[in-house]
């Protein structure tokens, strides 16, 4: 949750200058191509004509720059301003390539569609807030130049190359939910299930209260869902990400948190304390199976890396809560 409270006070897009514009452009297409690249070094043994695929769209990345860089050149001079992604408020975000390991065809195919997406969302952001004919055109262009890339599954000969319109939308639209309500919703699952682990077990084994123990653990779900819930809408308007309404993440993020937190502070409306405690561990288990779940089926994480991080995260915040309890 921190992260994100440190993400909303990035530069908003709005603010941004039509040299700043340029300059993050730049520096974009330049990340773009280096990934690219990589994605090339990582294919050329088992798939050396894949990997060439990606070596063109290297270079048309590396066009795309040095034409950037001339039109900045030309309207503001030689110093170009130092701004990344990091530092613009629902800006796309690119994982390193090492994250994205081993590589696959269909697995690299799917990251580079989607940074095609991203480039073109927003070049023609960008283009709407120039006033500079040129800068406008060129904008245009490249926004454009992105739209219009060949099929990735076409040049790389995927097997679904000739998928049919309702396919590709089926595939939009999943792509669309999961941005929307699958990410914000497992964040804020996460968080209300990990987070409220220490203060409600802490409460339950300090005061042996089972109705002391609600009340703070209704209190911390229902606290971590409203912060969750704003800091999710306010961090990204969703204009430049693609990811959405941020009404409709602030309220998927929101509502899992509490719901993540209240799961396990239910029981406590029992009032013997060890039947209470029995049955909110036993949630505490089916939350974290849920989260690794979808995890594993909405975000493609490896089923053993997700049970690892979600069990072993959730174990430790459980035995600080235990441990803070009986001091």
């Amino acid at each position: 949750m921190l992260s994100r409270f440190l993400s909303a006070g990035r530069r908003p897009f709005s603010s941004l200058t039509e040299q700043e514009i340029l300059a993050l452009a730049i520096s974009s297409e330049e990340d773009d191509s280096r990934i690219y690249l990589a994605y090339a070094d990582g294919l050329r043994d088992p798939f050396p004509d894949s990997a060439k695929v990606f070596e063109d769209m290297a270079a048309e990345e590396s066009e795309h720059r040095r034409r950037l860089i001339e039109l900045h050149k030309k309207r503001f001079g030689d110093r170009i301003p130092l701004i990344r992604r990091e530092h613009v408020r629902g800006y796309y975000e690119r994982k390193p390539d090492w994250l994205v390991r081993p590589f696959g065809v269909e697995k690299v195919r799917a990251m580079a569609e989607l940074m095609e997406q991203q480039a073109a969302r927003f070049y023609t952001q960008a283009a709407k807030r120039a006033e500079d004919a040129d800068t406008r055109k060129l904008l245009g262009d490249l926004a454009i130049a992105e739209s219009a890339h060949e099929s990735l599954a076409r040049r790389l000969g995927a097997k679904h190359a000739g998928e049919d319109v309702q396919a590709e939308e089926a595939k939009t639209e999943r792509r669309q939910f999961i941005l929307t309500f699958v990410q914000p919703g497992l964040a804020g699952l996460m968080d209300g299930s990990v987070s409220t682990l220490a203060p409600i077990f802490a409460a339950a084994f300090a005061t042996g209260d089972t109705w002391q123990t609600f009340l703070v653990g209704l209190s911390a779900s229902v606290g971590a869902g409203i912060s969750m819930g704003f800091t999710e809408a306010a961090h990204d308007d969703g204009v430049i990400s693609g990811r959405g309404s941020p009404l409709k993440r602030g309220l998927a993020s929101g509502i899992m948190t509490t719901i993540g937190g209240l799961g396990h502070a239910l029981p406590y409306l029992i009032n013997d304390f060890w039947t209470a405690t029995s049955i909110a561990s036993v949630i505490v288990v089916v939350e974290l199976f849920a989260i690794t779940w979808i995890q594993n089926h909405y975000m493609e994480t490896p089923w053993l890396r997700a049970a690892f991080q979600v069990v072993l995260g959730g174990a430790l915040v459980f035995a600080a809560g235990v441990l803070i309890g009986n001091a």
